[in-house]
């Protein structure tokens, strides 16, 4: 894939078990980068922390209550295309057992579904900012360049917010959404 190229991040079905399995993918943007020609590869860091005051009142918990932090840094070849940091409840965590880096066939949504924590609505919070140096130098664009960030929200059946993912993709990303008009 070109560094000219659009990255289509399509939430019409990315979030579908077939979507996110095709395959083999890890999860949605493995499946969006290969359709795409391109060469996914993401480096994930784990690690138990708590989560900012605004994740943590997402998932209903305490601003001291741990969860587990998979930050990840997303690549198509050498280019690094998106940074995003999940934020997952401990029991959750645990359960799904997310903590390995490799997620598996479908990436962390499909290890909660086998879990008895499968999501079945997301929110997606679209925010703009401006690019920190970390994101400035990630990216390579200058700091406070106006970049978005996606805060995916991923709900059970009962209402439980079980994964809050901060998603900053660099420059160049096209957003595509489908929303049921009654």
């Amino acid at each position: 894939m070109s560094s000219n190229t659009a990255i289509v991040r399509d939430a019409t079905e990315r979030y579908s078990t077939a979507r996110r399995e095709a395959g083999e993918s890890r999860g949605a943007f493995e499946t969006e980068i290969k359709r795409l020609g391109g060469s996914p590869r993401v480096e994930t860091a784990i690690r138990r922390d708590t989560a900012p005051a605004h994740v943590a009142e997402l998932l209903d918990i305490t601003a001291s209550d741990q969860t587990v932090i998979r930050a990840r840094h997303m690549y198509d070849g050498d280019r690094l295309v998106q940074l995003a940091d999940s934020y997952v409840p401990v029991d959750v965590a645990e359960a799904a057992s997310i903590e390995n880096p490799d997620p598996g066939l479908g990436g962390i949504i499909s290890r909660m579904r086998d879990a008895g924590f499968e999501q079945t609505e997301a929110l997606e919070e679209v925010t703009q900012y401006a690019a920190t140096s970390v994101e400035a130098e990630a990216f390579g664009v200058e700091v406070g360049t106006n970049l978005i960030q996606i805060t995916h929200t991923g709900y059970t059946a009962s209402g439980r917010a079980v994964e809050v993912t901060v998603h900053r993709p660099g420059p160049g990303w096209v957003l595509r959404y489908s929303t049921p008009i009654g």
